[in-house]
């Protein structure tokens, strides 16, 4: 029994090591490294970096390229900043001419196939970027395609107080994402459930569902489930899956209002042009339409095409672009066409180009007038 006693002992002591050790990688060398560090209208950033001879840091924000860092005590980096405007911004450090994360900031956002670290600056814009105190659900279902011919995950927005009540039915917002991007581009970059759990605590916006698919139609799910790809040479292939397959299978699967009215579909670059195409080829599907940095070309179908929306009748027609985005021309031919179509619509206009700055932007303004 002693035996036993003292074999217990000494695994709580091995532990109790290991602990240390481990605790001991992370506090070497003095206190411990704080980054990124906000205060008043500066910023300062850290890295401690042992053995590195140049370390300099990237931020997105910054227009003339990467600036140097000074070593201070204990091998620690740093660098002091004007504190950027309020909104999302991503930075990184090149140690040595080899770009590396911050290891004291957890917050990291996907960009394809690059991570990047996200420095939140507060203020009235990104008030609705932090997380709310009542919060929604995220999940991940996959539903089958016979169109597309694989099993597709989908990223799903369920608001808060979707589980506690099973007899509440919600309305859908069908969101795309832009080219590069997959089925957590609105979520990782977005802060889609953020933003909507702020806007829906606040009463600013209606709870809704927000379904988030993948629009690469030879993808079966993000690259990073290291899933098979394939080809798929059929244009509206994608957009006649999310129609007739992706609709159905939420109205069946979750509480959503099956309803013309209750549907919206709203979309970037990319997603933009599912977003018409899908509103071209089934206009009597979405009643708020919702393209983003997108625009359109002039042809000669496109009278007819927007008169088959008019004549199956929508609520809101809300076309987000910045002034410097390169889609901004096929915006204003957007306009035109709506214009000269009798089609009443919203043309939104920020500042900058074609950037999640603005992406953010428009869903945290365009989600308060769904399903009023």
């Amino acid at each position: 029994m002693k035996r036993i006693f003292a074999a217990i002992a000494a695994l709580f002591l091995f532990a109790g090591v290991l602990n240390a050790q481990e605790l001991a990688n992370f506090s070497r060398g003095g206190a411990p490294v704080v980054s990124p560090d906000i205060q008043g209208d500066s910023v300062t950033f850290r890295l401690r970096a042992d053995y590195a001879t140049i370390v300099r840091f990237s931020g997105s924000w910054l227009t003339g390229g990467p600036v140097d860092m000074r070593r201070g005590e204990n091998n620690v980096w740093s660098i002091k900043l004007p504190c950027p405007r309020p909104e999302i911004h991503t930075y990184n450090f090149i140690v040595d001419g080899v770009a590396v994360n911050d290891p004291q900031n957890i917050l990291v956002q996907r960009d394809g196939t690059r991570y990047l670290n996200m420095l939140i600056v507060p203020g009235e814009r990104s008030e609705n970027y932090y997380s709310a105190n009542k919060r929604g659900t995220v999940s991940h279902p996959w539903y089958d395609s016979k169109i597309l011919g694989s099993n597709r995950r989908l990223t799903v927005y369920t608001p808060y107080g979707y589980e506690a009540n099973p007899k509440k039915k919600y309305p859908v917002l069908y969101l795309l994402h832009g080219a590069g991007g997959d089925e957590e581009a609105w979520t990782s970059m977005g802060r889609t459930a953020e933003i909507l759990d702020n806007l829906i605590e606040k009463g600013l916006a209606e709870p809704m569902i927000v379904v988030m698919p993948n629009g690469n139609p030879g993808q079966q799910a993000a690259g990073t489930l290291k899933l098979p790809t394939k080809q798929v040479s059929e244009p509206d292939a994608y957009v006649k899956s999310l129609v007739t397959e992706i609709v159905p299978f939420i109205e069946k699967n979750y509480r959503a209002i099956p309803k013309k009215s209750s549907r919206a579909i709203a979309g970037l670059s990319m997603g933009g042009g599912h977003t018409t195409r899908a509103t071209i080829l089934y206009p009597d599907v979405f009643d708020y339409i919702c393209p983003l940095s997108c625009g359109i070309r002039e042809s000669a179908e496109l009278d007819a095409q927007l008169q088959g929306i008019k004549k199956a009748g929508y609520k809101l027609y809300w076309v987000g672009c910045g002034t410097e985005d390169f889609a901004w021309p096929g915006t204003e031919v957007l306009d035109k066409a709506l214009e000269r179509n009798g089609m009443p619509h919203t043309i939104y206009a920020s500042d900058g180009g074609h950037t999640w700055f603005n992406w953010r932007l428009y869903l945290n303004t365009f989600a308060r007038l769904l399903f009023k």
